[in-house]
């Protein structure tokens, strides 16, 4: 955006400087795996057999369709999919902050599986040779690929009644996903277990291109559908004549052992370490935001920086507005001497590398505007198992002409 300024004594007719101000709107982020494939695409021995079979079989009907029967384990054992799927329990703290509001509950549980690190995508996953962690594993060691993400959650889902299934099929944003379906009263609800986002079946924005497979602890099925978009699926998979099934229904019935535990044991997550890494992340920010600018000074605004730091942490829950009643009124007091531009960024803590690179794409510290000045604030929100969710708000602050 450019600002053009003229002196006080000067007309407007007289020459003036003109400065480049960037507004960060948003990012999104392609994984390069995701552009490839868009032109792509203790169990009986009997069983497995018959999964490969039926595999086969599905994929000379829909080449391009998605479909997983049979994993490895991490200590290389196969097992059938369906074996993944079990009620397990979600941490207590996660339980206790809605106790009166089941949705805000799924909502959160949702939002914290999707702060769960994600291993790096490859260009050749679900060729047939997929190794999966249990959800015990992928929550001990805080990582896991997109299927462990979905297990994780729909076994979550379980845990309350909810009837969940796992669900394979393609993104426009992300390539090959698993999301998870659950079965409400009257419609059927899609979770992205990468982003927490919840999305009904006939929703424009939801990013799904293509339903191809579902599975739970009993079956799995293919989805056998001329359309596969999410709003021409028929998700009744009791119908032979849209999905093909795994295994027949005197089979399904009798209940295979799961290979999950029986419960998942947590631990509380280090508050002084939380805060040991808060600390650095904020100075690490403020100092490359000084080295992002080598021909300006860089002003800190403590004022505002107190406000952004009491922001923060409501808007991990979304609790009421956007700032409590007695920041809202700091706030508009500052707008009122203020241009203020800036943004929260929210993400999983991998690395601070990440958080970095995250901040520099704002581009909010490239602004040349005369006495700018600038207020950054970090939260970190721990959850269980050093899970942590990442907050930070960086703005710039121009006084009103």
């Amino acid at each position: 955006m450019m600002t053009e300024k003229h002196e006080d004594h000067c007309l407007k007719s007289c020459s003036g400087h003109s400065y480049i101000r960037k507004n960060w709107l948003g990012s999104i982020v392609f994984p390069f795996s995701a552009l490839l494939q868009q032109s792509e695409f203790l169990d009986q021995t009997e069983v497995l057999q018959r999964a490969q079979i039926f595999k086969k079989n599905c994929k000379a009907m829909f080449p391009n369709r998605r479909i997983i029967t049979t994993v490895f384990n991490d200590e290389g054992i196969q097992f059938l999919v369906t074996r993944y799927i079990k009620a397990l329990n979600p941490p207590q703290q996660l339980l206790d902050i809605f106790l009166h509001n089941s949705n805000a509950t799924f909502d959160l549980i949702a939002r914290f599986v999707s702060l769960i690190p994600f291993m790096p995508n490859t260009p050749d996953e679900n060729d047939g040779s997929d190794i999966w962690m249990t959800s015990e594993r992928c929550i001990s060691f805080a990582i896991g690929n997109k299927e462990e993400h979905a297990i994780l959650l729909c076994n979550f889902f379980l845990y309350f009644g909810k009837k969940a299934l796992v669900l394979l099929g393609t993104s426009v944003l992300e390539g090959h996903v698993a999301y998870v379906v659950t079965q409400e009263t009257n419609e059927y609800l899609l979770w992205n277990p990468s982003t927490g986002q919840c999305y009904k079946q006939f929703d424009p924005f939801c990013p799904l291109k293509s339903v191809d497979c579902l599975f739970d602890d009993r079956n799995v099925w293919f989805n056998i559908q001329q359309n596969n978009t999410p709003m021409a699926v028929f998700f009744d998979y009791s119908k032979e004549s849209f999905w093909k099934q795994l295994l027949p229904k005197n089979v399904q019935g009798t209940k295979i052992k799961s290979i999950q535990p029986e419960e998942i044991i947590y631990f509380e997550t280090d508050k002084s370490m939380v805060e040991d890494l808060r600390n650095r992340i904020e100075r690490t920010l403020k100092s490359k935001v000084m080295e992002w600018r080598p021909k300006h000074p860089t002003h800190w605004n403590r004022q505002c920086t107190f406000i952004l730091r009491q922001i923060l942490p409501k808007l991990e829950f979304g609790i009421g507005s956007f700032v409590s009643s007695e920041g809202d009124n700091e706030f508009e007091r500052i707008l009122q001497f203020y241009w203020v531009t800036g943004f929260p960024i929210q993400m999983p803590y991998t690395d601070v590398q990440s958080i970095i690179d995250a901040v520099y794409q704002t581009g909010i510290h490239s602004a040349e505007f005369p006495q700018t000045e600038f207020a950054l604030a970090v939260y970190i929100h721990p959850y269980p198992n050093n899970i942590l969710s990442v907050w930070v708000y960086l703005a710039s602050l121009v006084q009103h002409q």
